[in-house]
């Protein structure tokens, strides 16, 4: 078995005048597992064909996803952007495969059953039961599937609490992967089934939210039948949905529009042909209807197949994935167990196309080779898609493409010249996965405020694009840190644009950009060569196969030079060709998604419009106050003209309010003659509190104006902390004063029973008037030690009686 990759061929090499307008740019090739440099086939007009396998449309895309699609976006941009290579991107649609045909039929007959069962009576529980226990004998096969519902959790624990404790199904020390977080996905579904069973009296909406898990395989094996295969509309109902929000998840998180998108189901007829070509060609072989790429053949003629990652081609379980789980699990027919399926025939329950070898359906893999070979041709430059795509996917596209093109093996081109694969995003080890039911969707995790399309751009930025990358608190703070630090620094070079404008109103359109440090030509060599510097180890870094990580670390420490430099001794042009420089290159990452041309820095930086004619002036009389308390006093007669004081703004108009409250404080303050460190924590208070909670932020800067900005994602971490430490101190107040009222009320109860009666048990046999025991059950006098005991519980008793009827009388009183 070759364990080695095939060699690889290089694409033609330019004339050296077109090598010289190329960049020296080199890419990690899946191919040669290595970076090899990069030439386009038109590398005279710098054209580049890429084509990119797109989603399975059945259900919301998650953040495994976005890490796929941005990254492949990024590296897009960094290519026409940045490269200036024209690039034509295609991506496809997979609209028809096993995962769609099961995900599809299985709702659409589960909503025909359910039009027939509007309450859980006797026949549904039947039904469910019976789901119930075939789910568990195939997914979960060491727990007996006659166990009951209402003992599952005991049984799955006994069972498979080794899994749900972390640690491998084969209980051996290795680390849980995809298995165990497979065997979790089926514990949840088959627990909640069991819940659902469970219940007394559910309705019927909630019985079946929690067992549809179970529910959609048994019915689909009932009744798949009753699916006509030529009434496509039951799969594209829900491709059609899921390819739009595809697409506008994608539009949430800034990623670009591909050039061409193409679509299985709009491809029957080329596909058909296309593998006719193929059995054509001698590469191909007919069984029962389906048709088969005969990889010894193709081999025998000098061909390659598994040019990805022939170390997998004999790996069954990969096999099997490749041929999707509606396929036969008959393999005896075929001549190689690397042969898959070009053509699949038509099954009870599944679309179908008319085809020379009966009515069918394509096969995964020839989905892509027949699009790409549409629109790109018989060889191009880009192909890419996620890592668990290698074997079989790409590397069966690879071999029936060239077979596609070739009579025989020896005579055979290279059909993709770069395979770029974008690595996982992980959960606890696992791959995010649909499959898997691991995952948060992409726009959930908008929707939460757990992510902004920003900061997880910057995430991905910040890990180079083929290799996993795991979401840890130590990933998080790392981006939001750089996302800080970019946003302070166009706060700065805004700030200096707004100076340069007031000075160029001033001078009556003059300019001075060196008015400032310009007599210190130490800072203004360091900083301009530190510039160019950068610019070229940025260049560097994404010739480096996009390293992106190397060039956020560029920009980073560039930043992190200009802000050692000492305040004023910058002069003003060099900041903003800094700005402007950095503003460009975050625009190439993708970055801004309202970035528009001239502007300087990335989008968010201001405040909201509704804001600017409230918080600026209340920023700047908080200025001159500040001011004036520093110097030891503060007449408020000389600082601004105030707002009547008994003026008051609607409650939707919280920055008006802000603004006016401020006014009412300081005159407040003045009339009380307050001393100057009480006019200072006001302004404190309006900072850190009033605006704070309206997520405005002002920066305080020695000789300068506050700097008026919205909360930074730091902020707003420490924003979300604040305020659950508010909430969570309120909470324990809360509970300490229900705790204090529910002992109360304890205390009052004991205080029901009269101190006349309390002893007044067969403990004793005797009490006086006051209802204290004077003998034992045995008749036996009370000894004087226990008497002094019994008075003083007698005492307590007595005072805990009188709250109690004072109490009640209350009580009375107000007719409670």
């Amino acid at each position: 078995m070759a364990t080695a990759q095939p060699r690889w061929q290089p694409p033609p090499e330019p004339s050296e005048s077109v090598r010289a307008r190329l960049p020296q740019l080199s890419v990690y090739n899946s191919l040669t597992r290595s970076k090899t440099p990069f030439v386009p086939l038109d590398a005279e007009g710098g054209k580049v064909g890429w084509y990119a396998c797109g989603p399975t449309v059945y259900d919301d895309s998650h953040l495994g996803h976005a890490r796929n699609y941005v990254s492949t976006d990024i590296i897009r941009r960094i290519l026409s952007d940045y490269f200036k290579f024209h690039v034509t991107f295609v991506m496809n649609i997979t609209d028809v495969d096993d995962k769609i045909i099961l995900a599809a039929r299985q709702q659409h007959l589960l909503s025909q059953w359910l039009a027939k069962h509007t309450s859980v009576d006797s026949e549904v529980r039947d039904t469910t039961t019976k789901a119930f226990r075939a789910y568990v004998e195939k997914n979960l096969p060491l727990v007996a599937s006659e166990s009951p519902p209402e003992a599952w959790t005991q049984h799955a624990n006994e069972s498979y609490g080794h899994v749900l404790d972390g640690q491998s199904a084969a209980k051996d020390g290795s680390p849980p992967g995809d298995a165990e977080a497979k065997l979790k996905m089926h514990l949840r579904t088959a627990g909640s089934a069991a819940e659902a069973l469970s219940s007394a009296n559910p309705s019927m909406p909630a019985f079946v939210a929690k067992a549809s898990g179970v529910l959609l395989p048994q019915i689909d094996a009932l009744e798949k039948h009753t699916v006509d295969s030529k009434d496509h509309d039951v799969f594209t109902k829900l491709t059609k949905r899921y390819e739009q929000r595809f697409f506008d998840d994608m539009a949430a998180l800034n990623v670009r529009k591909p050039d061409q998108v193409t679509r299985v189901t709009e491809y029957g007829p080329q596909i058909v042909d296309f593998v006719k070509q193929i059995e054509q060609n001698g590469f191909a072989y007919e069984n029962e209807g389906s048709v088969y790429y005969d990889t010894q053949s193709w081999e025998s003629t000098g061909g390659v197949y598994a040019r990805l990652e022939p170390w997998n081609r004999n790996d069954k379980e990969l096999q099997q994935d490749g041929e999707g789980s509606l396929s036969t699990k008959k393999t005896g027919f075929k001549r190689s167990g690397a042969d898959f399926a070009l053509w699949k025939a038509s099954k009870e329950g599944e679309p179908s196309w008319e085809s020379p070898w009966g009515e069918g359906r394509p096969g995964w893999h020839i989905e892509c080779s027949a699009m790409a070979s549409d629109v790109l041709g018989k060889q191009f430059d880009i192909h890419s898609g996620g890592i668990d795509l290698a074997f079989p996917h790409h590397d069966n596209e690879l071999a029936q493409s060239e077979a596609y093109w070739s009579k025989s093996g020896m005579d055979s081109k290279q059909w993709v010249n770069y395979f770029l694969h974008m690595g996982h995003l992980s959960i606890q080890g696992s791959k995010m996965s649909k499959s898997l039911k691991n995952f948060t969707t992409i726009r959930e995790a908008l929707a939460k405020g757990d992510w902004t399309p920003r900061g997880l751009r910057i995430v991905f930025l910040l890990g180079a694009w083929r290799d996993g990358l795991e979401i840890t608190g130590e990933v998080v703070k790392a981006g939001r840190a750089w996302e800080d630090k970019v946003d302070n620094l166009f706060l700065k070079v805004r700030d200096v644009q707004q100076r340069q404008e007031r000075l160029r109103n001033l001078t009556n359109g003059a300019t001075n950009g060196e008015h400032r440090g310009s007599i210190i030509d130490d800072s203004l060599g360091s900083v301009a060569d530190e510039l160019d510097t950068a610019k070229d180890k940025f260049r560097d870094a994404l010739c480096d196969s996009f390293d992106t990580p190397a060039a956020m670390r560029v920009i980073s420490d560039l930043i992190t030079h200009y802000n050692s430099q000492r305040p004023n001794t910058v002069p003003d042009l060099v900041a903003l060709d800094l700005g402007r420089w950095v503003t460009e290159m975050i625009v190439v990452f993708g970055l801004d998604a309202d970035y528009k041309p001239g502007q300087l820095g990335w989008s968010g930086l201001d405040i909201p419009d509704k804001a600017k004619p409230f918080v600026i002036p209340l920023s700047q009389l908080r200025d001159r106050v500040r001011e004036q308390a520093k110097s030891g006093a503060v007449d408020i007669t000389t600082l601004a003209k105030f707002d009547d004081k008994d003026t008051i703004y609607a409650s939707n108009q919280p920055f008006a309010n802000a603004y006016a409250d401020f006014q009412r404080k300081l005159v407040q303050l003045a009339d009380q003659h307050a001393p100057a460190k009480a006019f200072l924590a006001a302004c404190d208070y309006v900072r850190d509190k009033e605006l704070w909670d309206l997520a405005i932020y002002l920066e305080d800067r020695d000789g300068l104006p506050a700097l008026i900005r919205p909360l930074s994602q730091s902020h707003r971490d420490e924003r979300s902390s604040r305020d659950a430490a508010t909430a969570s101190k309120s909470a324990a107040k809360d509970q300490a004063k229900a705790d204090a009222e529910a002992a109360d009320r304890k205390k009052l109860e004991q205080g029901k029973v009269s101190p006349t009666e309390i002893f007044r048990t067969s403990e004793f046999s005797a009490w006086d008037a006051e209802g204290l025991p004077t003998h034992d059950a045995e008749g036996k006098e009370v000894a004087k030690s226990r008497g002094k005991k019994l008075r003083k519980e007698w005492e307590r008793q007595r005072k805990l009686h009188e709250v109690w009827v004072a109490a009640a009388g209350q009580r009375a009183d107000s007719g409670s």
